[in-house]
């Protein structure tokens, strides 16, 4: 399994429509900004969560943008 803040594996990003995975992302990114914002003033005590959200955002963004390319597909289209 893939290394991520909410088990965001492939496969389950795949199961996600393009709205669910906008509000992911924009779940991740508040969830960056807050542990940026820990880390600024000392108060975070791991630093893999950092790691962790921002790999989340990139195989969020890589899925969103396979889909725009066609190498992947959205679930709705897949039941056709």
């Amino acid at each position: 399994m893939a290394i991520g803040s909410k088990d965001l594996a492939t496969e389950k990003l795949d199961a996600m429509d393009d709205e669910r995975l906008l509000s992911e992302l924009t779940s991740a990114k508040e969830q960056l900004f807050n542990l940026r914002f820990q880390s600024a003033t000392g108060q975070l005590g791991d630093n893999s969560g950092l790691k962790k959200v921002r790999r989340d955002i990139a195989r969020i963004y890589t899925v969103l943008r396979e889909r725009e390319l066609g190498i992947r597909t959205a679930p709705n289209e897949n039941a056709e």
